[in-house]
């Protein structure tokens, strides 16, 4: 493979997250002072930033909006709502975050007897409308992107309230690290809403799976469970597993 398309090849890699070098060298059949030197020449003409042992972009990738996310993988997203309500009890207080797979999961939740506490607006509409809810909202400062709550307000009502379960998106989930968004405040907000919960569970499909483009990172306890999709690899599965997780895939009949 010629350097021109190697490195081509490279900058794509990079646009899903953080890669490693040694990884790299692999995938590509070179050696691992090859891909250095094909990265040292990207990070001066491609905004590529070199970390130990590997590189990552130099910019966070640009964060879709709600409407964006709820358009893709939408069999993948309603399978893994429908898996994750059987880990719901009678009467379960739960937290819901914003995020597309989320929301999915809360549509199913209508006139069901739970109360809610959330920061996602854009579940209210379905919400509201269901008596047998008990509907707690955190207020605070907007995000029209993820048409949610964040900041010191959310923060403050959400230390006065505790869940028996808090289920959780992110733009990425990574086995060991945690979970990956935009902004410092939505990993604020997601750190305290698992503190807060009895049990974690994050909703997350196979494309978020091992993906670390964004810098703001949320460390997950040491148990948890992760609800995916079909497609999720056996390699990301027992990766996840061997960090604490009980991992549910979701068929793709569900």
């Amino acid at each position: 493979m010629r350097s021109k398309e190697r490195r081509s090849l490279l900058l794509e890699t990079l646009r899903t997250g953080e890669v490693d070098v040694d990884d790299l060298a692999s995938r590509f059949g070179v050696s691992a002072s090859t891909v250095r030197r094909d990265l040292q020449h990207l990070s001066s003409t491609e905004g590529v930033r070199r970390t130990y042992g590997g590189a990552m972009l130099a910019h966070p990738v640009a964060e879709e909006s709600l409407n964006q996310r709820q358009s893709v993988n939408g069999e993948q997203k309603s399978a893994i709502a429908k898996a994750a309500l059987a880990l719901l009890a009678e009467d379960d207080i739960v937290i819901l975050d914003a995020g597309s797979t989320v929301s999915a999961f809360g549509c199913l939740l209508k006139r069901r007897r739970h109360r809610i506490i959330t920061n996602n607006l854009a579940l209210l509409p379905t919400l509201s409308d269901s008596p047998e809810t008990e509907l707690v909202v955190l207020g605070g400062t907007l995000r029209t992107t993820s048409m949610s709550t964040v900041g010191p307000l959310a923060m403050d009502a959400m230390r006065r309230l505790t869940a028996d379960k808090a289920f959780l998106s992110a733009d990425g989930v990574v086995a060991g690290r945690g979970l990956c968004e935009a902004s410092l405040d939505q990993v604020a907000l997601k750190s305290l809403m698992m503190e807060q919960a009895r049990e974690v569970v994050v909703l997350a499909d196979a494309t978020k799976l091992s993906r670390s483009n964004q810098s703001a990172w949320a460390q997950l306890p040491c148990r948890w469970t992760l609800v995916t999709d079909w497609r999720a690899s056996d390699e990301d599965c027992e990766a996840f597993a061997a960090c604490g997780a009980s991992v549910i895939r979701a068929a793709a009949d569900a």
